[in-house]
């Protein structure tokens, strides 16, 4: 069974509303009906429920992690919560809603398969959700799913649903999405989350979990273009391995196979590929998100921040950086400012040289004026690094294709990237 179990898919989603759309009830009843809580955890909810005076279970009591978020009942950093299912695992970013945590969104959704998007059935599409969906194309989540909420408080009405299936869709027209899906709900109800509502039988479609046990998700990566960051070199210098020298990392792109002819950056030396190492022993290919070690035949120096790719098919080697950068920090982001920047397995500085826009998350319009980058803003840069990067445009890898600033006096991370 463990086998099993540790060959299952992964399937990371994120989850996006406006305040008080039900974003916590939701995961609570998707934890709850399939099975993924412990009775006591269960318990714990009722009790607490009960002393806040309310008639039913508080599912989302069982996700607000922080004491500040149980206190308001929203939710503030994002909470990562685990469930499996005999089909698929299940990685849940559960971000805030509000604009002043648009960060959080970013960092939560950066690796989703899937953005789950809440609207209220009440409401409709309001500025949040177009704020939400804008973000999940930036990001370039594959698939978007929209959560139509609260259907029991508009009479499970299809014209209530359809009203905002349209909305949406016109809207959605205008960003970079390829896959968008539409399931009516009741989080506080249970219907369409685990189990199929018996009060809307004019949608035929699947319910929430059937859907993220079923999107395809495989060719999510891309198997095209192959890419291997080197993360370190494994010598174990012993009697039985005397001459092992290999390159561990993790598969960002592309299918590396035994006796494919590879080539290293940024030396430009050529090879081939003699054999590959996983945990559980020798695999004739690799591919993402494999973790694995490469032998070569030659004995080219390699270290950590190299990258092993295909001959014929080299990520861009530059200096100057175009990206659509969030930003994190307080202090707002410098002009001509120096940072620490990472990409891949890299480290290296740089220097903030342009600022070309400041994104207006709302409307998509380009602010060329207001050049002031402040936390939470969005914007295009340009950045001049110390050392050359081997990169690919985020559309194209977002492993290859994102980085992360640094400051270099306090440590902490001041913004995440994009590149163009």
């Amino acid at each position: 069974m463990a086998t099993d179990y540790a060959d299952m898919e992964m399937l990371r989603f994120t989850t996006a509303g406006s305040v008080d759309d039900g974003k916590s009830t939701l995961i609570g009843r998707l934890l709850y009906d399939s099975k993924s809580i412990l009775e006591d955890q269960y318990e714990a909810v009722r009790v607490s429920s009960e002393r806040r005076g309310e008639s039913e279970v508080n599912l989302a009591l069982l996700t607000d992690g922080l004491k500040a978020e149980r206190e308001q009942g929203i939710t503030i950093d994002v909470a990562y919560r685990y469930f499996s299912t005999p089909k698929r695992k299940f990685i849940i970013a559960d971000t805030p809603g509000h604009i002043q945590y648009t960060r959080n969104m970013v960092t939560g959704a950066s690796t989703a398969n899937v953005a789950l998007i809440l609207v209220d059935a009440r409401q409709g599409v309001v500025e949040q959700t177009r704020r939400h969906a804008i973000i999940a194309s930036l990001l370039q989540i594959p698939h978007m799913l929209v959560c139509v909420n609260k259907m029991d408080l508009v009479e499970y009405k299809e014209e209530a649903y359809e009203r905002i299936r349209h909305e949406f869709e016109s809207f959605a027209s205008k960003l970079d999405v390829h896959d968008i899906s539409f399931v009516p709900i009741s989080a506080l109800k249970g219907d369409n989350v685990v189990d199929r509502s018996t009060k809307m039988n004019w949608y035929q479609g699947p319910t929430l979990m059937y859907y993220l046990e079923n999107v395809h998700i495989a060719s999510d990566y891309n198997f095209i273009d192959c890419r291997f960051p080197v993360q370190y070199v494994v010598r174990p210098n012993t009697d039985e391995f005397h001459d092992y020298r290999g390159y561990a990392g993790r598969v960002a792109g592309g299918i590396f196979r035994k006796g494919d002819r590879v080539m290293l950056l940024p030396s430009g030396f050529s090879s081939t590929i003699a054999k590959i190492d996983s945990f559980d022993g020798e695999v004739e290919e690799a591919f993402p998100p494999m973790s694995v070690t490469i032998l070569l035949e030659d004995d080219i120096d390699i270290s950590r921040g190299d990258m092993i790719v295909r001959e014929n098919n080299v990520p861009t080697d530059t200096q100057d950086v175009e990206a659509m950068v969030c930003w994190f920090n307080e202090r707002p982001m410098q002009l001509n400012g120096k940072y620490a920047l990472r990409h891949t397995t890299q480290e290296m500085r740089c220097v903030v040289k342009d600022i070309r826009y400041k994104l207006d998350i709302n409307t998509l319009h380009r602010n060329q004026e207001d050049k002031e980058i402040k936390m939470n803003d969005i914007a295009r840069v340009t950045l001049r690094t110390t050392k050359r990067i081997f990169a690919d445009a985020y559309r194209k890898n977002r492993i290859t294709g994102s980085l992360i600033l640094v400051d270099e006096g306090t440590n902490e991370t001041v913004g995440a990237g994009m590149i163009i």
